[in-house]
């Protein structure tokens, strides 16, 4: 590779790092967020993060086409043992790339996690207030009250 391929690559990789870095710092908001129960801010969250999983997806994609110039067959092990050759400024920065894709994986799938939680608590919560409301049927179709509790009077009589 020569010196301005190798440089276009530690651009991307540069690139690619800095926007990994941001996507985990959203991550560890969003979580933030779904702990502190702070719901009303993920619709905003979302559409941020979709972004930025798209500029991850073409960054990503930019480094892979900068890499098969000179590796025909992109693989962990090859593109490592290639930089460890080539650069290693270039290594380094691929290295924490790897380390903060496995961190925002994690940090994504947490997240999912504690939104599946939340969900179900509010489907139980939901069922839960579903059944007293078809249980205290207050009122019949005709407007008059119907409930009567054990006492044998309506509700708000005397």
């Amino acid at each position: 590779m020569n010196q301005s391929n190798l440089a276009q690559l530690l651009a991307a990789l540069t690139a690619e790092r800095d926007a990994l870095h941001s996507f985990a710092d959203l991550l560890e908001h969003e979580q933030k967020l779904l702990i502190e129960n702070q719901t009303d801010q993920l619709l905003e969250l979302a559409e941020k993060k979709s972004a930025h999983a798209i500029n991850l997806g073409e960054l990503g994609e930019s480094r892979r086409t900068l890499l098969r110039r000179d590796i025909p067959e992109l693989s962990i092990e090859t593109i490592r043992t290639w930089l460890e050759r080539h650069s290693a400024q270039c290594l380094a920065i691929w290295l924490e790339i790897r380390a903060l894709a496995e961190r925002a994986h994690q940090l994504n799938h947490t997240n999912g996690e504690l939104v599946q939680m939340k969900l179900r608590h509010n489907q139980q919560a939901l069922s839960v207030l579903s059944k007293a409301v078809n249980r205290a049927n207050l009122y019949g179709p005709d407007g008059q009250t119907s409930f009567s509790p054990g006492s044998g009077r309506s509700l708000g009589s005397v």
